[in-house]
Formats: C-alpha cells, sequence, structure tokens
C-alpha cells in the first residue's frame, strides 16, 4: 500500500470515530421519518427526476441507501462541507433527530424481507479494473462497491452513472462558494483521474447490480 493509501486509511478510520461519537444518543425512528420527508420527495421520490445544477443530472437514488451514510451526507450539507445551494438550504431545517429519523427512513424504503441476495459484480474490463485500482474504491465501498466497510460510506453500485460524474467532479473542485466537496479523502482520490477517466468509471459503477433504488409516494406512482 502506498503512502497515499495509508494517509486515508488513517484518516477513514478518524472521521468514523468522529461520527459515531456525533450520533451516539440519536436513535432514527423510520415511522416519524416517513412523516417528515415532504421536502425529500419532490425530488428523491420521484423516478428519473432530474436536477439542473450545477448541470443537468439525476437526483441520486437514496431509498435503501445506508442510514448513517444519509446522516452524514445532510451534516455535510448543512455545514457547507457539500457545497449545493437547495440541499443546504434544506438540512439546515433538521434537527439532529430529524435527520436521524429520515435517514432511518430511508435506509428501511423499498427493503423486501426475503429478496434475493444481490448478484455479485460481473468481471469488468482491464482498463477498468485498473481504473478501480488506482482508486482502490473497493477498500471503502466494499465488494462489489454495494457493501461498503463501514455504514457511513456510500452504497454506490447502480447509482445513476450522471449523478456520480457530477459527484465525483465536485470533489476536484476548489474555490467555488456554490460547487464542491471539501472531503480530502475523496478529493486526492479524484484529483488522480481525468474526467474522461472519472466518466468511464461513473458508466461502469452505475451499471452495476444494486440495491438503490427510487420508492416514489403513492400518488406519484
Amino acid at each position: 500500500m502506498n503512502k497515499f493509501l495509508l494517509s486515508v486509511s488513517a484518516a477513514l478510520v478518524a472521521s468514523v470515530t468522529v461520527f459515531a461519537a456525533h450520533a451516539e444518543g440519536v436513535k432514527g425512528d423510520a415511522q416519524a421519518g416517513a412523516k417528515k420527508n415532504a421536502m425529500c420527495i419532490g425530488c428523491h421520490g420521484i423516478v428519473g427526476y432530474q436536477a439542473s445544477f450545477p448541470e443537468v443530472y439525476k437526483v441520486p437514488k437514496i431509498s435503501g441507501q445506508s442510514g448513517p451514510y444519509i446522516a452524514a451526507a445532510l451534516n455535510a450539507y448543512k455545514k457547507g462541507e457539500r457545497k449545493h445551494p437547495t440541499m443546504k438550504g434544506i438540512a439546515l431545517t433538521l434537527t439532529e433527530q430529524d435527520i436521524a429519523d429520515l435517514s432511518a427512513f430511508y435506509e428501511a424504503s423499498g427493503v423486501v424481507e426475503g429478496a434475493p441476495v444481490l448478484a455479485k459484480a460481473a468481471a469488468s474490463s482491464e482498463r477498468m479494473n485498473a481504473l478501480l485500482a488506482k482508486g482502490n474504491c473497493a477498500s471503502c465501498h466494499g465488494e462489489s462497491l454495494s457493501k461498503p466497510i463501514d455504514p457511513s460510506y456510500p452504497k454506490i453500485a447502480g447509482q445513476y452513472s450522471d449523478y456520480l460524474y457530477v459527484a465525483l467532479k465536485s470533489y476536484k473542485t476548489e474555490g467555488n462558494a456554490n460547487i464542491g466537496r471539501g472531503n480530502a479523502i475523496m478529493g486526492g482520490i479524484a484529483k488522480q483521474y481525468s474526467n474522461a477517466e472519472l466518466k468511464e468509471l461513473s458508466n461502469y459503477i452505475g451499471s452495476l447490480p444494486t440495491d438503490l433504488k427510487v420508492v416514489p409516494q403513492s400518488r406519484f406512482k
């Protein structure tokens, strides 16, 4: 493992510890979250819904995503570590309890008891293997990029590829008041790639088997 990946591993351990300490004592209630998601369903509850800032892309699938990751993302928007005016405006209205409840709701949303085990990703090309290895993606996002080693990291397999591309590029953005993500770990990884390579990665990751989905509110079905 090279020095960069060693430093990444150490930083990951530290960030998980901080998140766990912050979240301790705040227990999410999925039923309560179902009553608090009015601001979420207008985008995340419509299949294929597209955002237009900072470019056109589908908003991410969040039903079936890890609850601790959703909480971490909302807190990052709230603190300005993730820059997106709309998401920051929403996150600022949420209490820690609201975030915990919404995270619990979306983690359980669309999960079907007794559903078949998610299939493993098919073997990828030599080119894609090299791109994945350069960022050591599986070291955090787990087997087939759908089983993160820690629940505060996202499942990324099967996520919309255009969203993944915009998200990955945002880690490379600096000095912009409205665009960018301040995660030093992902920033260091994303900057190893050209945008063309990030698009290749995003298209591949988006094609993988996934637990992620969009669950429309009943009136939208």
